[in-house]
């Protein structure tokens, strides 16, 4: 279940909000059932699909309505995995065994802008911190790379709750030494670009049905997903050091961290009129389909 709750000094006007909390089915994932909760209840709701084929819902309000509340419930029943996840080693194109590697003429083209860095690193630190953690590892293979980098962001850098707009840059990351699961997903996927390779943003929720040590719950979670010729696009949570695998729910995928707000929206009022936000997250396991919900 997914609770966000805004509230209000004074009595404001809705404008339109926009939600991206519910997943796409696909082979790894069967939504069972979806329910959302809004109060006030919106004049009107509708479906539709971005620029990445994620599913966006969008909110509208009569213009005449003041409320000094608003309170979205998502609430999702769903199996994940159901046919368990194989690893990717099974099916990695040889050519793309080593690390780095080159992405084939015929797929280039569609990953190109996934494989550009997207943030300012003028003194290129990002870069160089990049080749150092590869430089670190005995082994060249691709996924051993990449599983010692998730695993590097994990232990090098100091996990902490913001709850404030925006996520830091990678090189504000490297600087600080500390962020969110948000901050370390942007880490890891301008640390790959710099070598050419393909990454994404994720945003879903995180489950955690073993150790209860996990970061991040409680709240959305963000990862990233990195494109492998003939495994597809694999997750990697440097928050948790995770590879795919059930704990990661996902949600949508963007190109661009701000790309991939859960709930956005703005009010008709003034601008010290916002008192708190507050947002929670739960994820728990259904025997009945023996999957995680949110």
């Amino acid at each position: 279940m997914h609770t966000t709750e805004y509230t209000y000094r004074n009595a404001v006007g809705l404008l339109r909000h926009k939600l991206m909390i519910r997943p796409d089915e696909s082979h790894d994932l069967r939504l069972h059932s979806a329910t959302l909760k809004v109060e006030p209840a919106p004049s009107d709701i509708y479906w539709k699909h971005d620029v990445f084929d994620n599913s966006i819902c969008f909110l509208h309000w009569p213009e005449a309505l003041r409320t000094r509340r608003l309170g979205i419930v998502s609430e999702l029943d769903l199996t994940h995995h159901p046919e368990g996840q194989p690893l990717p080693i099974y099916s990695l194109d040889s050519a793309a065994e080593q690390f780095p590697y080159a992405y084939a003429a015929h797929e280039f083209p569609d990953l190109a802008r996934f494989t550009q860095l997207q943030m300012p690193d003028s003194d290129r630190k990002v870069d160089a911190w990049a080749r150092r953690v590869v430089s670190s590892v005995d082994s060249k293979e691709t996924l051993r790379v990449l599983d010692a980098m998730t695993h590097v962001i994990k232990e090098e850098f100091r996990y902490v709750a913001r709850h404030e707009e925006g996520t830091q840059t990678a090189a504000e990351t490297l600087a600080l030494g500390s962020g969110t699961c948000r901050d370390f997903a942007v880490l890891m996927m301008e640390a790959l670009r710099c070598f050419g390779l393909a990454a994404r943003f994720v945003t879903g929720y995180l489950y955690d049905n073993i150790s209860g040590s996990v970061r991040g719950g409680g709240s959305t979670h963000a990862w990233c997903s990195v494109y492998l010729p003939g495994a597809g696009w694999v997750e990697y949570d440097p928050t948790n050091g995770l590879i795919a695998g059930e704990n990661l729910i996902r949600v949508g995928v963007t190109r661009e961290a701000e790309q991939a707000i859960p709930i956005s929206g703005g009010f008709v009022g003034n601008a010290d009129d916002p008192i708190a936000l507050h947002v929670d997250v739960s994820v728990h396991a259904m025997p009945q389909h023996g999957c995680g919900a949110t």
